[in-house]
């Protein structure tokens, strides 16, 4: 499968949220930069370290007006579950017929397990950076966060600095632990 790189446009979509909104990309073009991250599942470890550091970063990335999205084939009524059990702020998405992944390239890891896949799309439309990395759930919000600060121009602030502290602890406290 081909994937897609900083510089493509990404591709437009609409999708059901947690919350029962209907998510079109198309809508924020002209208006935030988007930070569009595909996770395995809901209540998985490492998933739920990186949609607790998103949660964490939230205020951070608003500031900046970046808008963050989740994505996995969980459904709604899972979604709803897992925001509420972590206080999450921001919109998940159900993919559970994979057309997202299919749109944004997403692979899967040996096949059969979804990948963590991280997009930063510009107030353009336009894929600027993606980060992949399976059991490093925690640096995706870092190099998101680094990411949007570059495209809109800000030096890196102290939240970004304890957000890649925070990785360094973790992945020293728990390396290699195996979980998706």
């Amino acid at each position: 499968m081909a994937t897609l790189h900083p510089g493509d446009p990404a591709p437009d979509f609409t999708a059901q949220a947690h919350n029962g909104e209907q998510v079109r990309l198309a809508d924020h073009r002209g208006k935030n930069v988007v930070v569009l991250y595909f996770y395995p599942m809901d209540g998985a470890p490492v998933c739920t370290k990186e949609a607790c550091g998103f949660r964490d970063a939230y205020e951070e990335f608003t500031k900046l007006g970046a808008v963050v999205i989740g994505v996995s084939a969980d459904s709604p009524e899972r979604h709803r579950a897992f925001a509420a059990s972590r206080a999450l702020p921001f919109l998940l998405l159900s993919d559970k017929d994979g057309s997202l992944r299919k749109a944004f390239q997403v692979p899967k890891t040996l096949g059969i397990l979804p990948s963590r896949v991280t997009y930063v799309i510009d107030n353009q439309g336009v894929i600027r950076h993606v980060f992949s990395a399976l059991f490093s759930g925690q640096q995706h919000v870092a190099e998101a966060l680094r990411i949007v600060r570059t495209i809109l121009g800000e030096s890196e602030e102290p939240d970004t600095a304890r957000v890649r502290s925070q990785i360094r602890r973790e992945n020293h406290e728990n390396p290699g632990n195996g979980q998706p």
